[in-house]
């Protein structure tokens, strides 16, 4: 193998800042429609319908701060989601987990996306004065952005995880809380039938801030990183990181 050339550098977003861009923005959303802002804060499904319609026709302004910022973050967190699957790919994997990893993370976007809309519909002056309508758009935002976050957020994880870990491209760490987090996002559908679970939902999201965080700072960048260990190991389909890499030269 000819090592006197440089090695290839996966050009792209940096993952990293992606990662902490993400986090920053749904955090600065929270903050005003939680206790660390101040009472009354965002109501829980658990809350009669009477609650939830006062809240949002009370304090609209702190809701709609919320829906703009983690807009914005799940533009990043999209963003992120191609950069990572791309750098997978130059890496030398070619196995299903990239491209599961690829549909979690398009339909965590795709589902904020919905939800967020849906939330700004019901926070039209129109709106706020049926309440019918308040409580059916509360519901299916908490839908989108609770399940339906958690849920494909653990496809993502594990499919980022489970090819990593074939090809040692992360510390052990980070693979197994990737893996552990994406258990618990698939077990987050049964919250739809037993309401008691609903703390895997936070649990997925909250840790998942340092998952994406450690991921976005430590996968390789450069199949340099892969060249000490490749003249035996298989990658994570099955071919040869040696052979991807000598294509290269």
């Amino acid at each position: 193998m000819n090592t006197s050339r440089s090695a290839p550098v996966h050009k792209g977003p940096h993952l990293g800042m992606l990662a902490l861009l993400y986090t920053f923005f749904f955090c600065l959303g929270l903050y005003p429609v939680t206790a660390l802002y101040k009472q009354p804060y965002w109501p829980g499904p658990w809350e009669p319908a009477p609650v939830i319609i006062s809240y949002f026709q009370h304090y609209g302004g702190r809701v709609l701060f919320c829906l703009v910022l983690q807009f914005g973050a799940m533009v990043c967190l999209g963003i992120f989601t191609a950069a990572v699957v791309s750098r997978l790919h130059f890496l030398g994997s070619r196995a299903a987990g990239t491209y599961i990893a690829l549909l979690g993370g398009f339909l965590v976007v795709a589902n904020a996306f919905v939800g967020t809309m849906a939330m700004w519909t019901m926070l039209q002056p129109g709106m706020l004065h049926q309440p019918t309508l308040v409580v059916a758009l509360y519901y299916l935002g908490f839908g989108l952005g609770g399940p339906g976050f958690s849920v494909p957020m653990g496809l993502l994880m594990a499919g980022v995880s489970v090819t990593s870990a074939f090809m040692r491209l992360l510390p052990k760490w980070v693979i197994v809380l990737g893996l552990l987090l994406a258990a618990a996002g698939e077990i987050s559908s049964l919250h739809l039938a037993l309401p008691q679970l609903l703390f895997l939902i936070p649990l997925v999201r909250f840790p998942g801030f340092v998952w994406l965080i450690a991921v976005g700072f430590l996968l390789p960048t450069t199949r340099r990183t892969l060249a000490a260990d490749s003249r035996s190991r298989p990658s994570a389909d099955g071919i040869l990181v040696e052979h991807e890499l000598e294509q290269t030269h």
